[in-house]
């Protein structure tokens, strides 16, 4: 018999333990096959020139009640047994670790389906804001969405349910 889905959303300053909230969605499930990890990091640059760090910003409450939204429609598209979307918030420097997308599943597809859904919508969808300081002074400059993060998306929008 299936266990329901657990389902964890969070937006932190603080980093977190992507080995420790894999082991969350698996602890005594013996219905899981397959574990997705996917850890977004820090580059040292942004279009090829050196940074300081970004600085990402969010609404609190609407941040996490859309990401939900999504993590819901994840559950309905594939046949997951847990879902962590994990959202650092703040000053992050190059190195440390952004986001972070745990999917789990009985069969591989449906976890790495998920993950790249949910993170396809993360990167162009989410309500946050992203700042880069330049390593050469103190120039703050907003981050645009880029136009192949969003093909990435729209590739999602006319997909049926997969196929279980």
């Amino acid at each position: 018999m299936a266990m329901s889905p657990i389902a964890t959303v969070r937006i932190q300053r603080e980093p977190f333990d992507a080995a420790a909230e894999a082991a969350t969605l698996t602890r005594n499930r013996t219905d899981v096959g397959a574990v997705v990890t996917f850890t977004g990091i820090c580059r040292g640059d942004e279009a090829g020139e050196p940074i300081a760090a970004l600085n990402l910003e969010h609404y609190p409450g609407m941040a996490e009640a859309e990401i939900e939204r999504h993590v819901a429609e994840a559950c309905a598209r594939w046949p997951l047994s847990g879902v962590s979307v994990i959202h650092r918030h703040g000053r992050i420097t190059p190195g440390e670790d952004i986001v972070l997308v745990v999917t789990t599943s009985s069969h591989r597809d449906a976890a790495f389906s998920a993950a790249e859904f949910l993170m396809d919508y993360l990167k162009t969808r989410a309500p946050f804001w992203k700042q880069v300081e330049k390593a050469s002074g103190n120039t703050k400059i907003w981050v645009e969405a880029k136009t192949i993060d969003d093909a990435a998306a729209a590739r999602w929008a006319g997909e049926d349910r997969a196929a279980e």
